[in-house]
């Protein structure tokens, strides 16, 4: 009986080293993916950044004005703007846009020559890129 337990071992041996092969096969972390760089997806981040930052937390540095999302644009650059609350039909006093993959980013707007445009131009570069959260 002694070739039956050699064969028994050979087999569990064979079974173990398979394991151990398709084991070491397999990657250990799942790669997040990366965040799109074309246009639409990224100023649909800023947008989602923005409105959540400034306007539904309630922060006051942008209690006097009303985001205004247009990012359903046929010119092939989808933009936010932020207008007077009071006055959303008013011309926009900030606008932020973006073209292209990857994206290429433009702002401007006399609200971003006002103490707030620092923090303006801040959020949308780390939201654009794919960050999250605000400052």
């Amino acid at each position: 009986m002694p070739s039956y337990s050699f064969a028994r071992f050979s087999a569990l041996a064979c079974a173990v080293a398979s394991l151990a092969l398709v084991a070491g096969c397999q990657s250990r972390t799942p790669a997040a993916p990366a965040a799109s760089t074309a246009a639409l997806p990224t100023m649909e981040r800023v947008a989602l950044g923005a409105n959540s930052c400034w306007f539904k937390s309630g922060d006051p540095a942008f209690k006097a004005y009303r985001l205004a999302p247009e990012l359903n644009s046929f010119s092939g650059r989808p933009r936010i703007l932020l207008v007077p609350r009071k006055s959303p039909e008013a011309r926009p006093l900030a606008v932020v846009q973006a073209e292209g993959h990857p994206a290429r980013l433009q702002a401007f707007g006399p609200l971003l020559s006002e103490p707030v445009g620092s923090r303006i131009a801040t959020d949308v570069r780390r939201w654009a890129a794919g960050g999250q959260g605000c400052s």
